[in-house]
């Protein structure tokens, strides 16, 4: 894995990223514009980390924190490089991150019809907490 780059995402990447996301996750979110990661971006430069391999973007986690909660988004590898374990290195990142900002808890966002990504989360120590549920509203 000593080929494998990991950084944090800048403005020039914005376009990357959502082509990757269209071509490698799973489901959308209202935030999947320009707008919403410039945003995430700006106000957070160090919460989008891009894993890359010979400058080919392969993989993204959004590793969100407010003072209080750590919070796992966009977990992301592109098809054609699973198995790699750019996952496991994405999450490692991410929890350094976690670490070094006094984080505790890391909580995933994973989608319920993504098997794939279940073992994903398991593999890597996270385990399901079905007595909660996300309640969410537009704005």
């Amino acid at each position: 894995m000593s080929d494998l780059h990991i950084r944090h995402a800048t403005l020039s990447d914005i376009d990357t990223v959502l082509q990757f996301w269209r071509d490698a996750a799973e489901g959308t979110s209202i935030s999947d514009d320009h707008d919403g990661v410039a945003r995430l971006i700006t106000r957070d430069p160090e919460a989008l980390l891009l894993a890359e391999r010979d400058g080919l973007l392969t993989g993204t986690v959004i590793a969100g924190f407010d003072g209080w909660r750590c919070s796992a988004y966009r977990l992301a590898v592109h098809p054609d490089h699973r198995r790699q374990g750019i996952a496991t290195a994405l999450l490692e990142a991410a929890e350094q991150r976690f670490a070094a900002l006094g984080g505790r808890r890391v909580d995933a966002m994973v989608l319920e019809v993504n098997e794939q990504a279940h073992h994903t989360w398991a593999a890597g120590g996270y385990h399901r907490e079905d007595h909660w549920r996300r309640w969410v509203k537009p704005l």
